[in-house]
């Protein structure tokens, strides 16, 4: 029988980061880490009420339910790193236009007050966990939360992540979570991704 979850291809090469994120850390984040959350969901999944559910129907049913820790973790884990993907791309960064720039404005006084608060947000997220830009209620929101947790499941709409696990950038910033976070909300970030997810809000 065929694997109900398979890993999601990279929206670009593994080396299409540099020198933000090395070809190194994409090999071992997405290549082990990714894949071993997929690997560990199609081994859990067969013969559980969650066979042949959608992962999103997962995460839902599963969050903040301790004995389903395995399910919720390592499927919260495989969508949260797909979405993280495709918040960056070679030749990002920059300001977001249109209707987003307008709800970050208002949200926010101006990007240039988004990008301190999305930073502070990736740095006090004490240990592994996220940072994120959500919709919610109609207005935007700067969000963070612990290992697997996603927002979605409070009711908030992810528009935006930054992965602070140490393993998205230890290998190519070690200690320096800071670097990290600048330089992906500076050259990485994919507005356009995140304007789609505001239009479906």
């Amino acid at each position: 029988m065929a694997d109900q979850f398979t890993l999601p291809p990279l929206p670009y090469a593994d080396n299409a980061l540099a020198p933000v994120i090395s070809a190194q850390t994409i090999g071992f984040h997405y290549g082990k880490h990714h894949k071993t959350y997929v690997d560990n969901l199609n081994k859990l999944v067969p013969g559980t009420e969650f066979e042949g559910r959608k992962l999103e129907d997962i995460v839902s049913a599963t969050a903040g339910k301790p004995d389903k820790a395995g399910f919720f973790n390592n499927a919260a884990q495989v969508w949260n790193h797909t979405f993280y993907w495709n918040c960056l791309k070679a030749k990002g960064g920059g300001a977001p236009t249109g209707d987003l720039a307008a709800k970050i404005d208002a949200a926010f006084g101006g990007f240039d007050s988004f990008k301190k608060e999305f930073l502070n947000a990736a740095l006090t997220q004490f240990g592994s966990g996220w940072a994120w830009l959500v919709a919610d209620g109609g207005a935007l929101k700067i969000a963070k939360t612990g290992n697997a947790e996603v927002p979605f499941t409070k009711g908030q709409k992810p528009l935006l992540t930054i992965d602070v696990w140490e393993h998205a950038y230890y290998l190519d910033y070690q200690n320096r979570r800071a670097d990290y976070v600048n330089a992906l909300i500076g050259g990485l970030l994919n507005w356009d991704f995140a304007a789609e997810n505001l239009a479906q809000a």
